[in-house]
């Protein structure tokens, strides 16, 4: 099973729990697949998926991207200020 790399910010890190951890995914698995995942043991993470964007290798992605072994995935949540 592919290994990768999650990193959550702010008010995601405080959802879940942690900044960064090692997460096992299955082969074929999206960025969307992860949220999905990690929604279902943070109550409240649901309703900001849609203010809420993916990096992959600190690119931005797509829900659709597919991970690769080793891919470092960052939950960037919105950016406020003025």
């Amino acid at each position: 099973m592919p290994l990768v790399h999650v990193l959550a910010f702010a008010r995601l890190r405080e959802l879940l729990g942690f900044g960064a951890r090692e997460l096992e995914v299955d082969d074929g698995t999206t960025l969307d697949d992860v949220w999905v995942r990690l929604s279902r043991d943070a109550p409240g993470l649901d309703g900001l998926r849609s203010s809420t964007r993916f990096a992959r290798n600190g690119a931005l992605a797509d829900g659709g991207t597919l991970l690769r072994e080793g891919d470092e995935v960052a939950l960037l949540p919105p950016v406020g200020g003025g």
